[in-house]
C-alpha cells in the first residue's frame, strides 16, 4: 500500500514539476520584456528583417513624432529618385517659404539663400543629418510641386506602407505654428503630425529594407553644408548615439530623432551587430525624475538595444528538408505511386529569446489549389513542386506578432515534393476503377448481410 502511494505522489510530483517548467519557459519572454520597463509615453522594439515585435509599450498609441517625420519624406524622396522622376544632381531654386523657414537658427536648419540654387543631393544630406527643415519643405516642393502637395502623398504612403495610427500635415515634423502663417494649406496653425510607436516602427523598417543606402547618410557623424564657400555650416548629426558622438553605441547607424514640445524626446534608432539588426522607437522618452532630455532618450533606446543584443538570437528553429512528424508523406490519385513524401525546401530561421528555440511548433498548411477534397495531390507531380508552407506557433499557443505580413512571410518556408510521382496509364486507372467499383459494390452487400444477422 505505501508503494503504491509514493509511486503515485512520485509521477504527480513530477509531472507538475514538467508543467510548471514548460509554462515558466514559455511566459519567460514577457517575463524578461516586463522587467524591461522603458520610460516613455511609446516604445517599441523590433527585429529589423522580419519586424518581429520583440517589445512594447503602449505601441498604438497615437502620439507626436516631431522630425521622425522626416523618415517619410526620406521615403518618397528615394522612391522618387529610383523611379526617374527626380536626380541627385537636380538643382532647386528657393521658394519664399523655404527661405524664410530656413531662416529661423531656432530650428534646426542651414540658412539658404533666397537667389541660391541647391541640388538634390546637399538638401538631401542637410535634412538626415542635421535634420534640416528648411532644406526638407524643398524637398517636399521639388517632387510634390508644393509642401501642400506633397502631404497628401505622405498620407496617401502612409496607407500603401500599412500603417494604421498616423497623420501628416507637414513634411518637416514642425509645429505648424513654427511656420507662422506659412504651413501647408488645408491644414490648421495648431496641427501635428501623429504616429503610434507600431506606425512609426514599420515605416522605418520599410526605409531600411526598401531603401538600405539611407544609412550610409543616417550614419555620417558630421559633414560641412557648402563646404569650402562662405555659407558653410558644420552639421553635427543630432543621433548622438553613433560611435563616435557623445552617447556613441556600437553598431548604431541611424535613423531619426525628433524633438517638439508636443511631442517631446523622440527618436527611431537602428544598429547592427554580428548580422543582427534592431530598430527601437521612444516617444517622448524621460528621465528617472520624469524629464524628458536627449539623455533620456538615448538611454532608453541604449536599454532596448542592449536587451536585444544581450537576449536574443537567430535560430534556426525548422531544418532544411524537414518532415512533420505525421505528415511526411501525402495521398496521390492517378499516380504510379499512391503517396509522395514532403519536406521543407529551406531551413527555417527566426529571431528568438535565448534558449526559447525547443518553446516552438511547426504548422504545416497546404495549398487548397493542390489537393483535392479529400487531402490528395493529383499526379502527375515533379519534385521540388510546391505543395504548401511550413510555418511555426508558440506551444503556448501565443500568436507571434509583426509589424507587416510580409514580415511575417520571412518566417516560413515552401513545403515541396520530395520525388517524382508519374500519372498511371488508362490501363491502369481504368483497372483500379473497376475495382473500386467491385470493392464498393462488395462493401455494401456485406453491410446489407450484416444488417439481416
Amino acid at each position: 500500500m505505501n508503494k503504491l502511494f509514493f509511486r503515485k505522489l512520485f509521477a504527480s510530483s513530477l509531472a507538475m514539476l514538467m508543467f510548471f517548467s514548460l509554462f515558466a519557459g514559455l511566459n519567460r519572454v514577457e517575463a524578461e520584456t516586463s522587467a524591461l520597463n522603458v520610460n516613455a509615453d511609446g516604445a517599441i522594439l523590433v527585429d529589423a528583417e522580419t519586424g518581429k515585435v520583440l517589445y512594447e509599450k503602449n505601441a498604438d498609441s497615437v502620439l507626436g513624432i516631431a522630425s521622425m517625420t522626416k523618415m517619410m519624406t526620406e521615403y518618397i524622396l528615394l522612391e522618387a529618385i529610383k523611379e526617374g522622376k527626380v536626380k541627385w544632381d537636380q538643382e532647386y531654386s528657393v521658394s519664399e517659404t523655404v527661405y524664410k523657414v530656413s531662416q529661423d537658427r531656432s530650428l534646426s536648419n542651414v540658412p539658404l539663400r533666397a537667389d541660391g540654387k541647391y541640388k538634390v543631393r546637399e538638401l538631401y544630406e542637410a535634412m538626415v543629418i542635421y535634420s534640416a527643415n528648411g532644406t526638407t519643405i524643398a524637398l517636399a516642393e521639388i517632387i510634390a510641386g508644393s509642401e501642400t502637395n506633397f502631404v497628401k502623398m505622405m498620407n496617401e504612403k502612409g496607407k500603401e506602407l500599412g500603417l494604421s495610427e498616423y497623420k501628416f500635415v507637414n513634411s518637416s515634423g514642425l509645429n505648424n505654428e513654427d511656420y507662422k502663417g506659412l504651413h501647408p494649406e488645408g491644414t490648421e496653425a495648431t496641427d501635428e503630425n501623429v504616429m503610434s510607436p507600431r506606425s512609426v516602427a514599420q515605416l522605418a523598417v520599410h526605409l531600411i529594407n526598401d531603401f538600405p543606402d539611407v544609412l550610409k547618410t543616417s550614419s555620417i557623424p558630421k559633414m560641412n553644408f557648402r563646404e569650402g564657400t562662405e555659407d558653410e555650416i558644420k552639421m553635427e548629426n543630432w543621433n548622438w548615439m553613433l560611435p563616435s558622438l557623445v552617447y556613441g553605441y556600437e553598431g548604431m547607424d541611424g535613423l531619426k530623432t525628433g524633438t517638439t514640445d508636443f511631442a517631446g524626446y523622440c527618436f527611431a534608432g537602428t544598429a547592427l551587430r554580428d548580422g543582427k539588426r534592431y530598430i527601437t522607437v521612444v516617444q517622448n522618452a524621460k528621465d528617472s525624475d520624469g524629464k524628458g532630455s536627449y539623455e533620456a532618450r538615448f538611454g532608453e533606446t541604449r536599454k532596448m538595444l542592449d536587451f536585444a543584443f544581450s537576449n536574443f538570437s537567430k535560430e534556426e528553429i525548422i531544418p532544411k528538408n524537414y518532415q512533420v512528424k505525421n505528415q511526411k508523406t501525402l495521398p496521390v490519385t492517378k499516380g504510379k505511386e499512391d503517396k509522395v513524401k514532403i519536406y521543407t525546401k529551406d531551413a527555417l530561421n527566426m529571431v528568438v529569446l535565448n534558449g526559447e528555440k525547443e518553446n516552438y511548433q511547426p504548422v504545416l498548411v497546404l495549398d487548397k489549389k493542390k489537393v483535392n477534397k479529400n487531402g490528395e495531390l493529383t499526379a502527375p507531380i515533379k519534385k521540388g513542386d510546391k505543395i504548401g508552407t511550413l510555418t511555426i506557433k508558440p506551444k503556448n499557443g501565443e500568436m507571434l506578432s509583426f509589424l507587416t505580413a510580409e514580415g511575417q512571410k520571412k518566417v516560413q518556408v515552401d513545403v515541396i515534393a520530395a520525388q517524382d510521382v508519374e500519372k498511371s496509364n488508362w490501363f491502369v486507372l481504368m483497372m483500379r476503377g473497376i475495382g473500386g467499383f467491385f470493392g464498393d459494390l462488395w462493401g455494401g452487400i456485406s453491410s446489407t448481410v450484416k444488417g439481416w444477422l
